[in-house]
C-alpha cells in the first residue's frame, strides 16, 4: 500500500433507520487490493439523501444502517495493491454506481444499465458523509491540481447532467430550453451553452433564478405559468416532476428531442403518448452517470466550462446534518447546493 498519511480518525454520520441517525467516530478503511481511500473535502446533499433519511426511497435502492453522501470531492490519500502510486495526494472525484464491468451492458460502456444489480455509494454501500472513503480506485477520476475542491463536489449532479447533454446531441445554431432551475438545471444550462445554441431558454416556477441562469448563458427566461413558444429542437428537463415533463415536450417542434433527468412521482400524469406519437417527438431518459458523462463533465470543470461555485449557498460541520437536511427540503429559494464539511 502508497500513503501520503496514516488517516487520523474522524467523524462519520450513519442513518440507522428512516428517521434516526448518529454522528459515530470514523477509523479509516485500509485500502484494499485495487482500492484508493480519499479524505473527504466536501459532500454534497441531494433529495435522494433526503429520501434516505426519511425512508422513501424506493426499496432496494438503499441498504440500512447506512452512511450517506454520493456527492464528494477530496484528496488521494492511500492506495491498495494494484493502483498507481502516482494517484496518492491527487484531488479526486468519484463515481457512485459499483457496476460489475463484465456483463454486456457494462462492456457496451453503458455501467448505469448493469445487469448485475443496484450498487451505489452512499446508499447500498458506505458514503462520503465521514471523514475518509475507501473506494474501488477506477471510479476515481482526476481534477486539475488547482482545481476547487468545495466547487467540485457538485461534479456527481453536474456528470448527470453530462450525461443528458450528450443524450442531447445539440448542434451549434439549434433552439434549445432547459426546463427546471435547480442545480441540474443550472448545469444544463452550462452545457448547452458550451454548443453554441442560436437560443437557451430556461424555463421555471420561480423568477429568483433568472439571473443566475443569463449569466450561465441563457438568453432568455420564462415562467412556466406563463405564455411559452412551441419550436425548440432539443429541450432537457431537470425539474422531476410530471407537470414539468409536460412543459418541455410543449416547447418542442415537431420531430424535436426531449431529455428528461428528473423521476417523477409514482402515478403522476406524465407525458401525453398521443401526443409523443402525432407529433414524432423523441424521448430520451437517463439515470445516473456513466464514465463517459463523467469525463466529459470533469473535463467541462477542468476547462472552466462549468462553474459549480455559485451554486453553493450553504456549508455546514457534519454534526448539523439534520440541519442541512432540513435546508434541503424547506423550498426556500435563497437555499441552493448545501455541502456538509467533514
Amino acid at each position: 500500500m502508497t500513503s501520503a498519511a496514516s488517516g487520523a480518525a474522524g467523524s462519520a454520520v450513519v442513518v440507522e433507520a428512516p428517521g434516526s441517525h448518529r454522528l459515530v467516530p470514523h477509523s479509516p478503511a485500509e485500502p484494499g487490493p485495487g482500492e484508493a481511500r480519499v479524505r473527504v473535502h466536501a459532500v454534497g446533499i441531494c433529495g435522494s439523501d433526503r429520501e434516505v433519511y426519511q425512508g422513501n426511497r424506493p426499496e432496494g435502492y438503499v441498504r440500512y444502517p447506512l452512511t450517506p453522501g454520493h456527492e464528494w470531492s477530496g484528496t488521494v490519500e492511500a492506495v491498495g495493491d494494484g493502483v498507481p502510486g502516482a494517484l496518492t495526494g491527487r484531488k479526486v472525484v468519484g463515481e457512485g454506481f459499483r457496476n460489475c464491468q463484465v456483463c454486456e451492458r457494462c462492456h457496451a460502456g453503458e455501467t448505469t444499465l448493469c445487469t448485475a444489480g443496484y450498487e451505489e455509494t452512499g446508499f447500498t454501500r458506505p458514503g462520503a458523509m465521514a471523514t475518509t472513503l475507501t473506494l474501488p480506485a477506477r471510479l476515481l477520476h482526476v481534477l486539475p491540481d488547482d482545481a476547487d475542491l468545495t466547487a467540485a463536489a457538485l461534479l456527481e449532479p453536474a456528470a448527470c447532467v453530462a450525461a443528458a447533454a450528450l443524450r442531447a446531441e445539440a448542434v451549434p445554431g439549434q433552439r434549445v430550453a432547459v426546463v427546471g432551475t435547480g442545480t441540474l438545471g443550472m448545469f444544463a444550462v452550462q452545457f448547452l451553452a458550451a454548443a453554441a445554441p442560436a437560443e437557451l431558454l430556461v424555463v421555471g416556477t420561480r423568477d429568483e433564478r433568472a439571473a443566475l441562469s443569463r449569466q450561465f448563458g441563457a438568453t432568455d427566461f420564462r415562467l412556466r405559468t406563463g405564455e411559452l413558444p412551441d419550436d425548440f429542437d432539443v429541450v432537457i428537463e431537470t425539474a422531476g416532476s410530471a407537470s414539468a415533463a409536460r412543459t418541455a415536450a410543449s416547447l418542442l417542434r415537431r420531430g424535436g428531442r426531449l431529455v428528461l433527468t428528473g423521476i417523477p412521482a409514482a402515478g403522476a400524469d406524465g407525458l401525453d403518448p398521443t401526443d409523443l406519437v402525432v407529433r414524432q417527438l423523441e424521448v430520451r431518459t437517463v439515470f445516473g452517470a456513466p464514465p463517459a458523462a463523467w469525463a466529459h463533465a470533469v473535463r467541462a470543470f477542468g476547462a472552466g466550462l462549468l462553474d459549480p461555485a455559485p451554486l453553493v449557498t450553504h456549508e455546514l460541520p457534519l454534526d448539523r446534518f439534520t440541519e442541512a437536511i432540513d435546508l434541503v427540503g424547506a423550498g426556500d429559494p435563497k437555499v441552493g447546493k448545501v455541502l456538509l464539511r467533514p
